[in-house]
Formats: C-alpha cells, sequence, structure tokens
C-alpha cells in the first residue's frame, strides 16, 4: 500500500497466479479477433495465469458477446472476463449500433454481476486500423482484467 498524505491508497497489482479468466470472442472478422486472442492469452500466461485457468468461448458477432458474458459471470467459475472482438466501420449505420450497443451490454453485464469485464472490443475506421492495434488491444485487455480481478478482491476484504 502507498500512502498520500496519511491517506491508504490501494497499489494496482498485475499478478495473475490463482485468478481464473473467462474470454468471450466474436467469430466475426475473425484474423483481427485471433490476434486480439493471441495477445491477451500471452499476456495472461505472461503474467502468471495458468492456461488451465483459462477458458474461451466464442459468439457469432460482438451484439452476443454479452450474453456469453453473463453466463459465464453468473456460474461464478471467473475472477474476471475479457471481450475480445472487433467492428469495422462499413457505409451504414450498423458500425454505431453493434459498437454502442456491444458496449453498453459488455458494461451492464459487469455492474449488473459485479465479476469485471475487460473491453477488448476494438472498433476502427478500416482493417488497416485494427491490425496495427490488435496485438496491443489484447494485451491491454489481458492487463485489465487481472488488475480489475485483483483490485475486487482487495474491495471485497
Amino acid at each position: 500500500m502507498a500512502r498520500y498524505d496519511d491517506i491508504e491508497e490501494y497499489e494496482p497489482e498485475l499478478k495473475g497466479a490463482g485468478l481464473r479468466i473467462g474470454i468471450a470472442m466474436s467469430r466475426f472478422n475473425i484474423d483481427v479477433s485471433e490476434g486480439l486472442l493471441g495477445g491477451c492469452t500471452a499476456e495472461l500466461k505472461r503474467l502468471g495465469v495458468r492456461v488451465e485457468d483459462m477458458l474461451i468461448v466464442t459468439a457469432p458477432g460482438a451484439l452476443e458477446l454479452p450474453l456469453a458474458l453473463q453466463t459465464m459471470a453468473q456460474n461464478g467459475r471467473f475472477d474476471a472476463l475479457v471481450a475480445l472482438g472487433c467492428v469495422i466501420r462499413g457505409e451504414t449505420y450498423h458500425f454505431e449500433i453493434v459498437s454502442n450497443e456491444s458496449a453498453r451490454g459488455i458494461t451492464d453485464v459487469q455492474l449488473a454481476t459485479g465479476v469485471p469485464i475487460a473491453n477488448g472490443v476494438l472498433t476502427t475506421e478500416d482493417d488497416d486500423q485494427a491490425l496495427s492495434r490488435m496485438a496491443q488491444k489484447g494485451l491491454e485487455a489481458g492487463q485489465a482484467a487481472i488488475e480489475m480481478a485483483n483490485l475486487q478482491k482487495f474491495l471485497k476484504k
């Protein structure tokens, strides 16, 4: 614990040992989703999460991720979850609907269940942006899941 003006302060912790992490991945834009998954799982392992403590499930697209995440959160098996996918802008309003509603659904699930969900769903203008961001965004989602799982454990003490 750090101290700031004599006030206890929680230090973020990126230790994944003993944590159980569930990953829900969209199969739409699968190449990008798999790039996100590679970055995420590599980082989870680097931070100490055992392969045996991870589960990957897939859903058809980003709009279906919240339901899969809700079921995973409700079963009590996971300390944190990760949502992975990619929504690339097209020529219609559908991009905004999918981007906004998937993000809202993911947020709603974590608030309703108390299980942290790292939102690793990319929303990009084109394929090049998605491909250039996927590994880093996957890594960051893995880190966020671990940090939030540890924070929740601390806050529930």
